[in-house]
């Protein structure tokens, strides 16, 4: 287990991202998501991260249903505040904002501090839950002013009243997210695709500075949702069409990690849990063997000599080299 920050919540170095169990893109069955989160439990991820955003609160309606098995002192449970759900006339699917639910609520902005308040109450509900240990901002990219001035200081207050244990940010962009880290007291941000094989912003000036700060980091998206576990034809990253010369670079980092006696997802998983600053990678699983892959990958050795390759060939800029 690894505390954030400088508070005392717990996380294990990998966690259970749970968007797929609500249906991101493609369902998922009641029972094929209680079997992810119990082969999860059983390969000892202890961390689950959850969200209104995903499936209209289906992803957490399913995470709270399997985790009633276990007690509730052996886990780390995060959500995220800034999207309220109001009911809508369930008419039509979500599949325009990436899940196939019916659209039963829609989604409302919403940082100010009752909005985080209403927010958390109503996952508390979902949860079948009395408390989460960590509460993310979702998202506030256009909605900064409001996040700062109002979301940021409630969750504050909340970690103040013990209500929740640690507070954050959850972002897929890296500069608001070390504006977090430097202007507030955060015990951790959220951050997804920044810091991978083939994307390494994060490590210009986020890292570093959470490392400095004493602010922990997740990292979720280390496979850039797809290129990186396969990188064939049809493999998406950032959930688009890869770039030009993307696809081709994904697949030469493959044949250097076959090279070596490993897997590309074996490589990309040690890659982003390297940085100290990290304390928990976010692994995306909809299935039992989805988890198992991913927690022999995570513990699978990776030599050296593979990352010197990936240097000497210019796969990997020198510098951004694991430590």
């Amino acid at each position: 287990m690894r505390t954030l920050g400088r508070g005392g919540v717990e996380v294990t170095p990998l966690g259970f991202g749970a968007a797929s169990i609500g249906n991101l893109y493609t369902p998922v069955d009641d029972d094929q998501a209680a079997q992810a989160v119990r082969a999860a439990w059983r390969r000892g991820i202890r961390y689950f991260d959850t969200a209104p955003h995903y499936g209209l609160g289906l992803s957490e309606r399913r995470l709270g249903a399997a985790l009633r098995e276990y007690d509730r002192a052996d886990y780390t449970v995060s959500t995220k505040v800034g999207r309220r759900l109001e009911p809508a006339d369930g008419t039509g699917d979500d599949l325009a904002n990436g899940f196939a639910v019916p659209a039963t609520h829609r989604r409302v902005w919403d940082f100010s501090a009752d909005g985080v308040r209403r927010s958390l109450e109503a996952s508390l509900d979902r949860l079948g839950l009395d408390r989460v240990d960590i509460v993310y901002l979702h998202d506030p990219d256009d909605h900064a002013e409001q996040a700062f001035r109002e979301g940021y200081p409630a969750l504050e207050k909340l970690r103040g009243e013990g209500v929740v244990g640690a507070i954050g940010a959850g972002m897929n962009q890296t500069e608001m997210l070390t504006r977090f880290v430097h202007d507030t007291d955060v015990d951790v941000v959220l951050c997804a695709g920044r810091y991978t094989l083939l994307d390494q912003s994060a490590g210009t000036e986020l890292l570093t500075a959470a490392a400095e700060r004493g602010v922990s980091v997740v990292l979720g998206g280390v496979f850039n949702s797809g290129l990186l576990a396969d990188p064939s034809p049809g493999s998406t990253y950032n959930y688009g069409r890869p770039p030009r010369g993307l696809l081709d670079r994904a697949q030469r980092m493959k044949g250097v990690a076959e090279r070596h006696g490993i897997t590309l997802r074996a490589a990309a998983l040690a890659f982003s849990a390297a940085p100290p600053a990290v304390a928990s990678l976010l692994i995306g699983a909809r299935s039992a063997a989805e988890v198992h892959d991913c927690a022999d990958q995570f513990a699978a050795s990776v030599p050296a000599e593979l990352w010197q390759e990936l240097r000497d060939t210019g796969l990997l800029p020198r510098e951004k080299e694991p430590s």
